[in-house]
């Protein structure tokens, strides 16, 4: 039996902001956030031969009960019903549901305030010369912590979050290597403990914590992300759908691309982007974290009360 690498919760001092570690978020607890990432990758690297509860718990190194009571109050659904939302048809289900999405006129601009898909987000691009500038003269903290999908790199500046990348599957380098390429001319400053705070932030859904994103990319990417924002947790987009919503039918490869630079994973929604047949296509941090995303938010719409 191979037991899970998450020791359990490790307790830790409050913050200035008062809201400790030891914060309970109806249920999803910050400090599970090890086992939940382990559990989710484990079910969807598994799914095709539909584990039992037993295979899971054993594999945590958990009692049935005491695994299945922790994953049903972050995902809202017991792991077996998780594993249904893992389908091809479940991905097409979405897909219809998505297809009118991006007819309706994109109201809101980067520049601007919004309420965007279930988190209140506030978007600002850099201007063309501080995009040329690729970071000069910016000061910018990043750091790594757990999420529910594994560890991550975030990275951010008085202006707002500026990079979200995954490194479960791509491994902590590459990711922190992707990081700097964005901005290679900014002044990096670690800073561990902020990081952890801000991914909490980000992971919290209870709160609905306002929170800021600063974007450096061309205006074709602003676009692109921008149209993004607007698919919300019960919809996917194919690319060319995206293409065709930005009046550039034919650019379904070059919004691919674009996708893949999206600085802000998981925020940016860019894990709703999939192929018009219902399969997965691409993710820059790895097909297994992206369908744990795309499960993750199935299960938890199957949950809210007015879907019962």
């Amino acid at each position: 039996m191979k037991r899970s690498c998450y020791n359990g919760p490790q307790e830790s001092g409050g913050r200035a902001d008062g809201w400790g570690y030891n914060h309970r978020m109806n249920g999803q607890d910050p400090k599970h956030f090890a086992l939940i990432a382990e559990a989710l990758h484990w079910l969807v690297d598994n799914q095709r031969r539909q584990p039992t509860l037993g295979e899971l718990a054993d594999r945590m190194g958990y009692s049935e009960s005491h695994l299945q009571r922790i994953f049903q109050d972050f995902a809202g659904v017991t792991p077996k019903q998780f594993l249904k939302f893992l389908t091809r048809q479940q991905a097409l289900e979405r897909l219809r549901a998505g297809r009118s999405v991006l007819d309706t006129s994109l109201d809101c601009g980067l520049s601007g305030p919004g309420r965007l898909h279930d988190l209140m987000l506030t978007t600002e691009a850099m201007t063309p010369g501080e995009v040329r500038k690729k970071g000069q003269g910016v000061d910018m903290q990043y750091g790594n912590g757990m999420t529910p999908f594994g560890p991550a790199w975030v990275a951010w500046t008085g202006r707002g979050i500026t990079f979200l990348g995954f490194s479960q599957q791509k491994g902590s380098a590459a990711v922190l290597a992707e990081m700097q390429g964005q901005w290679p001319a900014a002044r990096l400053t670690e800073s561990a403990q902020e990081a952890e705070e801000w991914l909490l932030r980000i992971f919290d859904e209870s709160r609905r914590q306002p929170l800021k994103i600063w974007l450096r990319g061309s205006p074709f990417q602003l676009k692109v992300w921008e149209a993004l924002l607007s698919i919300p947790r019960s919809a996917h987009c194919t690319y060319g759908q995206i293409a065709a919503s930005l009046g550039k039918p034919s650019a379904s490869r070059a919004v691919g691309t674009a996708i893949g630079r999206n600085p802000v994973s998981w925020l940016i929604p860019c894990h709703r982007v999939i192929t018009s047949a219902g399969t997965l296509g691409g993710y820059r941090w790895g097909i297994s974290t992206k369908q744990a995303m795309l499960g993750l938010e199935t299960a938890r719409d199957f949950a809210r009360p007015e879907a019962a």
